[in-house]
């Protein structure tokens, strides 16, 4: 017990130094850790076990883990690699026809994280800005996050430069630039609350030849970011843990009104709807056809090329074309 009370006294003062922002930020403990295997088992345990965590990074992750069990791993110094707590009603969390928000709002609070770091860096690119105005987003709050600008070429959602790609994956570009894994704890000590875990893993420092495939990019090869990649992971996390308490608050007050709010903005970064895709599903089978629709559960709507169409709640779903 005292060498595991080691470790955390540890990851608490290494986060106290390296994330100062995410730490007054945050509401709960805040651990960074050298290297684990995975950021979200270390969060579901812990919060288990009755401690109250807001924010789990670490340097380095071994065994990190996708939807359907894919593998997310990350080397010190090149990745974003964070879990995020936040606990809600039990009866907002079990509600199958709203909780499919949930995930669409940690989506949404990671564009609106790097949208408020990366549209004060300069565009690698010939666009100086970050990404169309596309929808209404995040109501402002008093940490100032909104929207980038529009770039100037910009004139429809697949010339934005972030976006979502149903349900959990963060685009660039057109490219995966991370993803985002979500899971459900029931704190020992609270039987009407559930705790939200949000892994979210970013390709931050990923050198162009150490991408895992060509679909996947890294944000250096599109900003150019001031700082240290300590510095980016402490003020997307501080902005992330901002907007997730934000956003939850307003879907927890008005579940079914705050979901057609969020079915606009989502349909408006989606970089899924309109393109050519396979669902993969966990009995092995697969559905070829194009993403005709986001739901107001926030299920999605495939055509097949018969013309039938199958609503989609749970898949890995891979854009073709």
């Amino acid at each position: 017990m005292s060498a595991m009370n080691d470790v955390m006294t540890a990851a608490a003062r290494r986060a106290g130094e390296r994330m100062p922002r995410t730490v007054a930020a945050a509401d709960g403990e805040v651990l960074l850790f050298d290297t684990v295997g995975s950021t979200n088992t270390v969060a579901r345990e812990l919060i288990a076990g009755g401690r109250r965590i807001a924010v789990i990074a670490t340097d380095e992750q071994t065994a990190g883990r996708g939807r359907l069990d894919h593998t997310w791993s990350s080397a010190a110094g090149e990745s974003f690699t964070v879990s995020f707590a936040i606990v809600v009603p039990r009866a907002v969390a079990t509600d199958a026809s709203v909780n499919g928000w949930l995930q669409m709002i940690a989506g949404l609070s990671a564009l609106d994280a790097l949208d408020g770091v990366v549209r004060h860096g300069t565009r690698a690119e010939a666009c100086d800005d970050v990404r169309a105005n596309s929808a209404t987003r995040m109501r402002d709050d008093a940490d100032g996050l909104g929207d980038a600008m529009p770039c100037d070429d910009a004139d429809g959602p697949d010339n934005a430069a972030l976006q979502l790609k149903w349900p959990n994956d963060i685009f660039c570009d057109g490219k995966k630039l991370g993803g985002i894994l979500a899971e459900m704890v029931f704190p020992p000590d609270d039987p009407q609350s559930v705790a939200l875990i949000f892994g979210i893993g970013l390709n931050i420092a990923v050198p162009a030849d150490r991408l895992p495939t060509a679909q996947a990019t890294s944000l250096q090869l599109h900003w150019r970011l001031d700082g240290t990649t300590d510095d980016v992971r402490d003020a997307i996390a501080a902005k992330i843990v901002a907007a997730l308490r934000s956003r939850i608050a307003w879907f927890v007050a008005d579940p079914r009104g705050d979901a057609r709010d969020l079915l606009a903005e989502t349909r408006g970064v989606c970089w899924t709807l309109g393109h050519d895709v396979e669902a993969h599903f966990t009995d092995g089978s697969t559905l070829r056809g194009i993403a005709v629709a986001l739901n107001d559960d926030a299920s999605l709507t495939i055509r097949d090329v018969d013309g039938n169409v199958r609503i989609v709640r749970t898949a890995d779903v891979g854009v073709l074309g």
